[in-house]
């Protein structure tokens, strides 16, 4: 295996090894797991994101610092560190070359990859990317050496780079989910966590979320598996051929080629919810998918087309009757009342055994380690699952109040919470997918739609754009919340996004509804971690933006107040802000919310509507609606947007 992941089995077959973000150890869970034989933490100098085990040395990144540790086994400690190499912030995804002479690094919030010299423990480049990079894997290219593909949190392209000094950076289109695809254009996609090879090296799998699919109750769109052919770096899946629907009932079976071989099945809208890890299973030609909505191990033909369309097996995580009741006001009990996971909650890592009968599954809200029996996929015999054992790792995190707001926030399958797509599915991290969304209003309800084809009916009008603002260090405040600046308060804001994420109205008593808001608004102020923010002097051009954005000639601070995250939470008119073009409409007379300025370099696009695509863009087309830059130089402008950068 040359590509990490939150869980990895060791190549000796002794071991598992967990990066446990939330309480940032590293954990060795000797094999056969045992209850008796308790897991190892190994203490380490920030959260791991991800840990790639080889014979004789074990790959863990770190997000905060960003770091690549290089750690050896010692018959002690377990593991003991040699050497650390530090890279751009937020360290993230990690593979290694054929020859493992080269670690691939992603750094998610900083957008970089960078290469790292394993024999000299030293960085050997970094080249900048697009948004949240974070899957990555390496296949050998031709007499060229080798590429790395990367996958994107709020992107459909993925990134190719050639591993060579110097590097070479080449999107690589992917659309996603072409057969729910509408004819007029592309999707867009998120949550490209995780990424796989099959054993040949032929094709690339890339689990992640198809915004705007269309079909029966897809709101947000649809869960998909694409599939990019190597060598030619082209998709497997041809996009959908015309006169086809552009509206899929429930049931469907499209013939997407003619040839009967390749016809889309029928089969449900999408089998797993909020994709975080993928493994090839070469036994069986088949993947397994984490659904961090679901609390699902999901199995998929790895030889269709697209996968997606053909699922084979779901195995089922989040609790098991046998276990009996949990203790009156437990945090189990507690969690059954809302209807999320006390065995296996947001499953975000999978490691096959070396005979591929088994996989361990990682449940990140739980805290828990999940021992699944894989079907065999053979004629002798039904497949009947059982009982799934578990061990658990560690207790949560958080308080009681807090770890179940963690649980709520990753689940999907709360239907008072949501229409089957949980907060993480939106806020990767707390942060943003980067999507606009339709805000689509009837008589009697106001939802929001990923894309104008995902209204529930023709008559409806486009919709008021909606950009996913980023949570994570920007909700200390008691309120008001919104884009309009309508919740007083953080948990009215939250009980609001209960009913927009669905088809139609939500459900629920207001007393369990207002049980769920607050667990999640207090899981979201202390569960939540911001990105890293590089503490040191500005430079003389960000003193200078510094400078005008305190001015009385700017007045930028008069709203974005930097006391209280830049931004004084008042509402104001937006007058000569153009409609954002493609279906959308907005309502007249509107307030729009002071935006928090806090990591707004890494939060494009801008505006309530995405309208503004970078920072330069924004101050360049500001025309004086927010506070006064139209005298600005070229100059002064820069560097108004360079102290932007910092914060």
């Amino acid at each position: 295996m040359r590509a990490g992941g939150a869980l990895v089995r060791a190549p000796q077959d002794d071991a598992l090894y967990l990066a446990d973000e939330d309480h940032a150890v590293l954990r060795r869970i000797p094999l056969p797991v045992d209850v008796s034989a308790p897991p190892t933490a190994i203490a380490l100098p920030g959260r791991p994101a991800q840990v790639l085990a080889l014979h004789d040395r074990v790959l863990v990144t770190i997000r905060d610092p960003g770091l690549l540790l290089v750690m050896r086994p010692d018959p002690t400690a377990g593991l003991v560190e040699a050497a650390r190499v530090p890279l751009p912030a937020d360290a993230w995804g990690l593979a290694i070359t054929p020859d493992e002479r080269t670690a691939i690094v992603t750094s998610a919030w900083a957008g970089k990859v960078s290469a790292v010299d394993l024999a000299t423990a030293t960085r050997s480049w970094s080249i900048d990317v697009p948004r949240e990079p974070r899957g990555v894997v390496v296949r050998v290219d031709g007499e060229d050496g080798a590429a790395a593909y990367i996958t994107h949190l709020t992107s459909s392209a993925l990134t190719r780079i050639e591993v060579r000094s110097p590097p070479q950076a080449t999107p690589i289109a992917l659309p996603p989910s072409p057969y729910r695809a509408p004819l007029d254009a592309p999707r867009a996609a998120s949550l490209g966590y995780a990424a796989a090879l099959s054993p040949d090296g032929s094709r690339l799998f890339v689990a992640r979320h198809a915004l705007g699919a269309i079909g029966e109750t897809s709101w947000f769109g649809a869960a998909t598996v694409d599939v990019l052919r190597m060598g030619n770096d082209e998709p497997l899946a041809p996009r959908r051929r015309e006169g086809a629907p552009t509206r899929i009932a429930r049931d469907f079976a499209l013939d997407v080629t003619g040839d009967l071989e390749l016809e889309a099945p029928r089969s449900d809208l999408a089998p797993f919810v909020q994709p975080r890890a993928l493994v090839y299973r070469e036994s069986t030609r088949t993947l397994l998918v984490a659904s961090e909505g679901t609390d699902t191990l999901v199995e998929l033909d790895a030889l269709s087309v697209e996968p997606t369309l053909r699922p084979l097996r779901t195995y089922p995580l989040g609790s098991s009757p046998a276990v009996g009741e949990p203790a009156p006001g437990s945090l189990d009990a507690l969690s059954r009342r809302v209807g999320v996971a006390t065995l296996c909650g947001a499953p975000s890592g999978v490691a096959l055994s070396g005979d591929e009968s088994l996989a361990w599954v990682y449940c990140r809200s739980t805290d828990t380690l999940a021992i699944v029996r894989l079907d065999e996929h053979k004629a002798a015999g039904p497949y009947e699952q059982g009982p799934v054992p578990f061990i658990r790792l560690a207790e949560p995190p958080l308080h009681e109040k807090a770890a179940i707001g963690r649980k709520l926030f990753y689940n999907a399958t709360d239907w008072t919470t949501s229409g089957g797509l949980g907060c993480a599915g939106c806020h990767p991290d707390g942060r943003d997918d980067g999507h606009v969304w339709h805000e689509v209003s009837g008589e009697s309800f106001a939802n929001f739609f990923g894309s104008a084809d995902n209204r529930p009916m023709e008559g409806l009008a486009g919709g008021v754009a909606r950009q996913t603002p980023m949570l994570a260090g920007r909700v200390s405040a008691e309120g008001p919340y919104g884009w309009n600046a309508q919740s007083e308060t953080l948990a009215a804001r939250v009980r609001e996004g209960f009913g927009l994420h669905r088809w139609g109205l939500g459900d629920g008593s207001n007393i369990e509804v207002a049980l769920r808001a607050g667990y999640l608004a207090t899981f979201l102020r202390e569960g939540l971690v911001p990105p890293p923010r590089e503490d040191r002097p500005l430079t003389p051009e960000e003193k200078h933006g510094f400078a005008l954005f305190t001015s009385e000639a700017a007045q930028c601070s008069r709203c974005h107040v930097p006391e209280t995250e830049y931004t004084d939470r008042m509402g104001y008119p937006m007058p000569g802000l153009a409609v954002r073009p493609g279906f959308y409409r907005e309502k007249k007379g509107q307030v729009y919310k002071t935006p928090s300025l806090r990591f707004i370099a890494g939060t494009a696009p801008y505006y309530h509507d995405g309208s503004a695509g970078t920072l330069e863009e924004l101050v360049e087309n500001n025309q004086d609606r927010m506070g006064r830059t139209s005298h600005m130089s070229r100059k002064d402008r820069a560097a108004l947007v360079a102290f932007l950068r910092t914060l």
